[in-house]
């Protein structure tokens, strides 16, 4: 044996210390590979929309109501059909407004908890046994596993069963048994969950939706634009701290700040207050409801305020790095009075209100602002909240993911006209990406004092709203314009050639040459995108480049309805193929429960696989493969003698 094999065979040797158990271990694991593979989930622009999405997670995107429907189509109403799934949602809710009506009686108990039992054996159907048990609620472990793997037409273990029940019901455990199959229905309709980026945004609740996934049983995570934005506030960075306040300003988010981080932003309304409060601008009031606690006019004071603080920082930002090439987003520089000149043309100022800009010096903060703004660092920086959201994002994110044959990312990988991979800072394609994870977990995990460390915190501002950022995907963003100029043409915002090239006639190549550049097979490997919103009511596909690109961006946030018109997409990865599914708008959950309303999903798209994909043909596969390949190696040095069995 050479010194690596003779390491790798005495470490299985502790764990299989004679052939029997090594052998055991052989066929366990064969059997395995041979199972259907668990289904995964891909959701993507969740937008702080923690409604929408935990309800998506609670009915498994649909998932759980076509278990349902297969058991059950000919022996249940509809109405009976849509109360066992609100009750495998929200059962605690749905029990306490149940009983709310009426007492519930021992046969509506035995009823339930058999159809219950029954949609869990179907869900679990695909899962060995050892896999199954360990999602098991440890207070009814061996209830449910007897139940689940119940033997038919055997009378003794039909009394035996119903024995259970009855049990269960009589010593009044069948609420709590109850709660516990149906979030053990839940678990096991998804294996795994792939978020694209974006749990950050306009939404009011983007920590609801992260302590929602820091308890979800498997999951990776592609990071979005907003997301790296309040990754580089929580980090402190500048520039990164105003732009996520200003966007919760604009859309009136902010108690996620005061309460969801506990980020006092006191000083800042007091500032805004008392700079702009008797000269607010119209594009400075917020966008939609949102917190209707807030007064309107003190938030467009602080949005004001904040405004005009992030376009200083981000001044000082461009000025630090002319690598990154964005001399042309300075504009305070070139302000005259109530006219702004872009390439040497006059625009008239919708807001010429800069108290605070110095026209010699206009990048300057001013003294009450940099006191401000030292507060708010402060307080990001030691927000035990955001800062335990941040690294959970680094330890389950990166910007991009691949797994089974799926390439996953947020934006786009950032291309030139001519269809070559376009270059920043030396890197193009892969090892851009890779870069830029580089250097966000430097600028978030380097100590305080290192020299590299302010370089690499601001790079999180640059993927947040650079050329060539792969997660912004725009040839720049037009902050600037929309707040202070009316001219409609200067607000639009000229995307990545990527988005052109994966909707032309030979964008299949274009696919492929994204897939082989990761080291994908190009016949059975696909895209999986997110980051900009399918128009589907204006007969926009969600399915590009010949089928080896889905965008999944269907429009979580109620802001994209009018666009989209559907509520968002899940796309569906299970052992049959690929299935698209286009969801309903949300509704509150009270009205699921007390209505038994759903939010229904509709199939767009079916890719069927000419085989059931197996767990051999998944990355888990591949890793049990080499397991068994070590195990064999284990016996044989345990037959000829090299090895001694214990």
């Amino acid at each position: 044996m050479n010194p690596q094999e003779n390491r790798i065979l005495s470490l299985l040797s502790r764990q299989f210390p004679d052939i029997a158990s090594a052998t055991t271990e052989i066929i366990n694991l064969s059997a395995i590979l041979q199972l259907p593979k668990g289904t995964e989930h891909f959701l993507s622009d969740l937008h702080g929309e923690y409604e929408s999405f935990c309800h998506i997670l609670k009915n498994a995107s649909g998932v759980i109501r076509l278990k349902i429907e297969e058991i059950f189509e000919h022996l249940l109403t509809e109405e009976e059909k849509n109360g066992l799934a609100t009750l495998i949602y929200y059962p605690e809710e749905r029990l306490s407004h149940l009983k709310k009506e009426e007492a519930l009686s021992e046969d509506w108990y035995r009823v339930t908890l058999y159809r219950l039992i029954e949609v869990c054996r179907g869900v679990a159907a695909k899962y060995t046994r050892s896999k199954v048990r360990k999602a098991l609620p440890e207070a009814f472990l061996y209830i449910i596993e007897e139940l689940l793997h119940e033997q038919k037409h055997s009378k003794e273990k039909d009394i035996y069963y119903r024995r259970i029940l009855e049990t269960i019901i009589r010593t009044h455990r069948a609420d709590a048994f109850l709660v516990a199959i149906s979030q053990l229905i839940q678990r096991l309709s998804v294996d795994h969950l792939h978020i694209l980026g974006d749990i950050f945004d306009r939404g009011p609740g983007p920590h609801v939706i992260l302590d929602t996934l820091i308890k979800y049983h498997s999951v990776d995570i592609a990071w979005g634009n907003h997301d790296v934005l309040w990754m580089g506030a929580g980090a402190g960075n500048l520039a990164c701290i105003a732009a996520v306040i200003r966007i919760s300003a604009r859309y009136n988010t902010l108690e996620t700040l005061e309460n969801g981080y506990a980020i006092p932003l006191w000083q800042l309304f007091s500032f805004g207050e008392k700079t702009y409060g008797h000269r607010l601008s119209p594009s400075f009031f917020p966008v939609g409801e949102g917190d209707a606690s807030k007064d309107r006019e003190a938030v467009a004071a602080l949005h004001q305020a904040i405004t005009v603080i992030g376009l200083k920082l981000e001044g000082q930002l461009i000025q630090r790095h002319p690598e990154y090439k964005m001399e042309d987003r300075l504009f305070l520089k070139h302000r005259k009075g109530e006219t702004l000149w872009i390439d040497g043309v006059p625009y008239p100022l919708d807001s010429s209100q800069f108290p605070t800009v110095d026209p010699d010096n206009p990048y300057k903060l001013s003294e009450e602002e940099e006191e401000v703004m030292l507060h708010l660092s402060q307080s990001f920086l030691k927000s035990q909240k955001l800062q335990s959201h941040i690294k959970y994002l680094f330890s389950q994110g990166g910007m991009y993911t691949v797994m089974n044959g799926n390439l996953m990312y947020h934006g786009c990988i950032p291309m030139e006209e001519n269809g070559e991979f376009a270059s920043f800072l030396g890197h193009r394609g892969k090892a851009l990406l890779d870069f830029s994870e580089k250097m966000l977990r430097k600028g978030f995990f380097l100590p305080k004092n290192h020299p590299e460390k302010e370089n690499c915190r601001d790079y999180f501002w640059y993927l947040w709203s650079g050329k060539y950022s792969p997660l912004f995907g725009k040839a720049s963003m037009k902050t600037f314009e929309r707040y202070y100029l009316s001219e409609k043409t200067l607000h639009r915002e000229e995307k990545n050639p990527y988005y052109r090239l994966i909707e032309a006639p030979d964008s299949q190549s274009v696919a492929e040459k994204i897939l082989r550049e990761f080291s994908l097979d190009v016949k059975t490997a696909h895209i999986i995108n997110g980051h900009v919103p399918v128009r589907q009511s204006r007969g926009e596909s969600p399915v590009k480049a010949g089928g080896k690109l889905f965008m999944i961006d269907g429009g979580l946030s109620p802001a994209y309805r009018e666009k989209t018109g559907i509520g968002g997409y899940t796309l569906i990865y299970h052992s049959h193929g690929y299935l698209l599914t286009a969801h309903e708008p949300y509704f509150k959950a009270i009205e699921a429960v007390e209505e038994q309303r759903d939010i229904f999903s509709h199939p767009v798209v079916t890719e069927r696989t000419e085989q059931i994909v197996r767990v051999s043909d998944t990355d888990t596969g591949k890793e049990l493969i080499q397991r068994i390949k070590e195990l064999h190696h284990l016996v044989q040095a345990y037959r000829d003698g090299r090895l001694k069995e214990r």
